[in-house]
């Protein structure tokens, strides 16, 4: 059923890729020679000879497709995950096909034709894959193309499985049960039924051609888990398993193979590799040089009129928690009157508060009073992305309201990060910017950080929540 029509349509979409490789290449040669680019270029090389590069092209391109994961389904992938993995699959076939030409010695054919190409083949794939994951989302909607599964073990895990399958059904599946050896036949959640024990799993499979089987036990269940396994395995259906440990372990982690140990880390941190944090270091160091020779104005101008408006030192530090829970002492510009320590450490500012000064509110409202923390940057204290760090009072208490508060001090701190580019910021929600926190640490990459440092510059500056 699905597996045969999974097969089928596998090499159905080989078949269009070879399609669509031929006509990029094509087209890329006819705007090259024919077209707009056609201006300046030289036919060394006839058509036919162009054409015959397709014979080394179109197996090669299939083969960095499928390194790329472009052959699996896509909406267990994600749209942003496809796009990503064609730019990079086509940028190495661009860089072969380059390498090789240099190294054989061609000088013959048009290097401009190839980068056509590259650019023509990466947006005729995103088209044909977006249509198909249209067509094929459509098919679902209405109830074809779908694979038929029952879950083993009725737990949160299942109960959370089946909400997300119910809110997607572009995915295809159908529970048709669960089995279950402690919750009454009959028990309904959201329309899905218990409809027997566990020990009638072998009677059920013949009965019911499912494509799936996902075992979903409880916690207090997992004694159980090998023997379940053996008898999923011994249907021959596909099986997987969803572990239930949502709230222990709330986020990705990721396996380690320890001599044929299987170790999982309760957390993926990016950041904790060496080469990754060398090149964000890296990143941090030439941004923030860069930031303070442009700001320097700006920043000159600030201290002008911090002088003029009010008594007291144009930076002020305040003590924060870091990287490994270390605190270090951030710079600001003062933005508020001179105050006593033991009032300062323990209050946030609220709207219309009476200490901040006029320049002050202005600075706070434009982010203009956290310059100086470009030097923190430069020293090493900071990040030019990151969680915002907070003051040791605030991580005491938080540490003990919020779960899993303490994790963002595995990453340096940042100026900016993704949970201020989302509004949280100032007066919001702590939970919320936690969240957003912890998406930010597990989920790094270059491209992240500078996505967040360009939708930085459009609305992370203008804070509408400080006072």
């Amino acid at each position: 059923m699905i597996k045969d029509n999974q097969k089928n349509f596998s090499r159905l979409h080989v078949l269009i890729d070879i399609i669509v490789i031929a006509v990029s290449y094509i087209f890329a040669w006819t705007l090259r020679f024919i077209g707009p680019f056609s201006a300046n270029a030289v036919r060394a090389r006839s058509f036919e000879q162009y054409m015959l590069l397709l014979i080394v092209m179109i197996p090669l391109y299939l083969l960095l497709y499928q390194a790329f994961t472009l052959y699996t389904p896509m909406h267990m992938q994600g749209r942003r995950l496809v796009l990503s993995n064609i730019v990079k699959a086509n940028t190495l076939g661009l860089l072969i096909i380059i390498s090789a030409l240099y190294i054989v010695g061609e000088s013959n054919l048009s290097r401009t034709t190839f980068f056509i190409f590259y650019i023509v083949n990466i947006c005729l794939e995103w088209g044909v894959r977006m249509l198909i994951f249209m067509v094929l989302r459509d098919m679902r909607k209405r109830g074809l193309n779908q694979k038929q599964m029952i879950l083993v073990g009725y737990s949160r895990a299942a109960e959370e499985y089946i909400d997300r399958i119910q809110q997607n059904p572009q995915w295809g599946y159908v529970v048709r049960g669960i089995l279950d050896d402690n919750v009454p036949a009959g028990t309904l959640y959201k329309g899905v039924k218990v409809i027997g024990r566990i020990a009638n799993l072998l009677v059920i499979l013949p009965a019911n051609r499912l494509d799936e089987i996902a075992i979903t036990l409880g916690l207090s269940e997992y004694y159980r888990l090998e023997e379940i396994v053996a008898l999923c395995e011994k249907s021959g259906v596909h099986t997987k398993f969803i572990p239930d440990y949502n709230k222990i372990i709330p986020t990705k982690p990721y396996t380690e193979d320890i001599l044929g140990l299987p170790v999982i880390n309760i957390r993926y941190v990016p950041l904790s590799n060496t080469f990754n944090a060398l090149v964000k270091r890296v990143m941090d160091i030439i941004g923030s040089i860069l930031a303070i020779i442009v700001s320097s104005p700006v920043m000159l101008a600030v201290c002008i009129l911090i002088k003029l408006t009010s008594p007291g030192p144009l930076i002020y530090k305040q003590e924060r928690v870091g990287l490994h829970n270390r605190t270090f002492w951030m710079y600001k510009f003062r933005s508020m009157e001179i105050q006593p320590e033991s009032q300062e450490k323990k209050a946030w500012t609220v709207k219309n508060d009476p200490r901040v000064t006029p320049i002050g509110k202005f600075m706070r409202h434009t982010s203009i009073d956290e310059l100086p923390q470009l030097f923190n940057i430069l020293r090493g204290d900071m990040s030019l992305v990151g969680p915002r760090p907070e003051r040791p009072f605030f991580v005491e208490k938080f540490r003990e309201e919020i779960p899993r508060y303490m994790v963002k001090h595995q990453v340096r701190p940042g100026l900016t990060g993704w949970a201020q580019v989302n509004g949280y910021r100032g007066d919001t929600s702590i939970r919320k910017r936690i969240e957003c926190d912890l998406y930010y640490i597990e989920n790094w990459t270059i491209g992240f950080d500078i996505k967040i440092l360009f939708l930085t510059l459009f609305k992370g500056f203008i804070n509408k929540n400080a006072y």
